[in-house]
């Protein structure tokens, strides 16, 4: 067990780079599964959840090699259905294997996934997307998915679940027929998913919009793509130059997909430099100012991983901020861990919550539950006067590569410690 030691309350300065999204990624791996061919994929991010999938891909026959910030897999030898329980307690991304699995092995037999603890996740929505494929499916000791063959047709989500979409995108690929997913998610990682699918030989339109259409083909092929820079990472840094009021410049990332919070932290008063392919946070001649409501919605609107670190910048800004987090009901946690570092923060629902500033925090012994959890109380941290300590920080290993040396080369005081 690890945790950070940071000694907080200084400005940082130079520039930092986003690395390859940790949630387009991981369908990109499953996607992998669909085809006896290779299959390379590049930008990828040095993190504990691409191991964590690269594990259980090579247990499942497939022949992976993980280097540097590349993943080759060759997955010709799959023919394993059961995908190993203790790999995917790890990983709630393991879902993904659902729709890759049955496609390819016409069968799939995987336990309730793991991940953050942050809230009821039902399957539901992918259940009823299978099913509409043709597959039948029954839960024992753990998730059984069976179907002789695949066939088209239309979908309408319940939810706009991002992983429905892409478990349905990888099922009908090759499912026979023509398929219409209605109500899908349109997220950039969705759009990646159906873009490499396509270099693979599907036959896919419309991702990007609600409505997506699979002509279903034969068979897929290998290909290769380059990972999408990640916008939770992207809008996590540029939140941390904000907080701690500094002049950083964040690179490798696409504005075009942080549009709604942009507009929201300018709102606040951040001072912003926005390139094609980078965001310059200035330091601001003016006081912050509350946001009077941080509402997280389906893409483009504000993602739900946006919000959490945003709050640590709501501590420093002057009045009334709400925050409404209307997916997930345990995604608050990190308010209790504020409070205790001095911020004025009241939980009004497991939905919703109100920050007024500013506030002066200061450095506390702390720990984090899930990822985004984790990043809002390095921010804190960073913002706060003394000295914090950090515990459970594997939780952020999960999604951002070496986050201390990249943040000590800004002039942060962090450093990891063996517990």
């Amino acid at each position: 067990m690890s945790k950070f030691v940071i000694n907080g309350g200084r400005p940082l300065s130079g520039e930092i780079r986003v690395s390859g999204s940790k949630n387009a990624v991981l369908p990109l791996m499953a996607a992998c599964l669909l085809t006896d061919q290779k299959c390379v994929l590049r930008n990828v991010p040095r993190i504990a959840d691409v191991e964590a999938m690269t594990a259980i891909i090579a247990d499942l026959g497939a022949e992976v090699e993980y280097k540097d910030h590349e993943v080759v897999i060759w997955a010709k030898n799959v023919t394993n259905h059961c995908p190993n329980p203790a790999l995917v307690a790890k990983l709630r991304a393991s879902i993904l294997l659902l729709g890759s699995l049955l496609a390819r092995i016409k069968k799939v037999e995987i336990p309730y996934p793991g991940g953050d603890r942050i809230g009821v996740r039902p399957i539901n929505t992918h259940v009823k997307a299978l099913n509409a494929l043709g597959a039948s499916f029954h839960t024992d000791d753990g998730l059984v998915f069976f179907a002789e063959e695949l066939r088209g047709n239309k979908i309408v989500l319940e939810e706009s679940s991002v992983t429905a979409t892409e478990n349905a995108m990888m099922a009908a690929a090759t499912a026979a027929g023509t398929t219409i997913i209605k109500l899908a998610a349109m997220e950039p990682h969705v759009q990646q998913l159906a873009e490499f699918l396509n270099k693979m030989g599907a036959r896919i339109t419309g991702a990007g919009t609600t409505t997506i259409t699979i002509e279903g083909v034969e068979k897929l092929t290998g290909a290769e793509i380059s990972v999408i820079p990640d916008s939770e990472e992207a809008a996590s840094l540029i939140t941390l130059a904000a907080a701690t009021k500094s002049d950083v410049r964040i690179t490798g990332l696409n504005p075009n997909c942080l549009d709604d919070f942009l507009l929201k932290i300018k709102a606040m008063g951040v001072n912003l430099e926005v390139g094609d392919e980078y965001v310059r946070v200035k330091i601001s001649s003016k006081p912050y100012k509350a946001h009077p409501k941080l509402q997280s919605g389906l893409y483009p609107k504000l993602n739900s991983d946006f919000l959490p670190p945003m709050a640590v910048l709501a501590t420093q800004a002057e009045g009334e901020t709400f925050i409404y987090e209307w997916m997930y009901e345990n995604r608050l946690g990190y308010v209790a861990e504020l409070a205790k570092m001095g911020a004025s923060v009241e939980v009004l629902d497991p939905h919703r919550v109100k920050i007024k500033g500013p506030t002066s925090l200061h450095g506390q012994r702390i720990a984090t539950f899930d990822l985004r959890m984790g990043i809002t109380l390095v921010i804190a941290g960073l913002v706060a006067d003394g000295q914090t300590e950090l515990d459970n920080i594997e939780h952020i290993d999960r999604g951002y590569e070496g986050l201390e040396e990249r943040l000590v080369k800004l002039g942060a005081d962090i450093k990891r410690v063996e517990n």
